[in-house]
């Protein structure tokens, strides 16, 4: 169990988590956690599936295996030269309105599961996550290269920003949907 707890993070993480990170997550010891992830590396390592999970100075990440790296190269230039769809740009829009912002409080907006969509926009340097501690969750932002290739100075030159950026309506929504939790 442990260790499938361990591989869902990994798998959802844009990042390399630490053992600690882990620990927290699963309320479990770092003890456990680096006995189980480096149990997962050797699994990967021997499986020879496209997946690899890998350790680096304590900290674990699930990435593609070496071997794959031509077309997984090919495919990443594709995903971030191309035009954004929809769903990114609706994503975008959002967290540039109303960042920082949760990866829940996304879903909750737009009503679907922003996990791939915020591992593109990574990917393409439009986001960047930033981990609160307090409230172990991490939040999104855009980034300066998403600032300057749009030309502004600020987010509040975009249209309607203090308006957009302070939306009661979205506030209540987002308290209504957690009351439920």
């Amino acid at each position: 169990m442990l260790k499938s707890q361990i591989e869902s993070l990994l798998f959802i993480s844009a990042k390399p988590m630490t053992a600690k990170q882990l620990a927290t997550l699963t309320d479990r010891s770092v003890k456990e956690i680096e006995k189980s992830g480096d149990e997962l590396v050797s699994i990967y390592r021997e499986a020879k599936s496209g997946m690899r999970v890998i350790k680096n100075g304590g900290k674990y990440q699930m990435v593609s295996a070496p071997e794959n790296a031509k077309i997984i190269q090919e495919f990443i230039k594709d995903e971030t030269t191309g035009e954004l769809t929809r769903p990114s740009l609706e994503t975008l829009t959002i967290i540039a309105y109303r960042g920082p912002i949760a990866k829940i409080d996304l879903e909750r907006i737009r009503g679907v599961n922003c996990s791939l969509i915020i591992r593109n926009l990574l990917l393409r340097g439009l986001v960047e996550p930033q981990y609160n501690k307090k409230k172990k969750e991490t939040y999104y932002n855009v980034t300066f290269d998403f600032i300057r290739f749009l030309g502004i100075n600020s987010l509040k030159e975009l249209p309607d920003y203090e308006r957009l950026h302070k939306d009661d309506t979205i506030d209540r929504m987002l308290s209504k949907e957690e009351e439920k939790l």
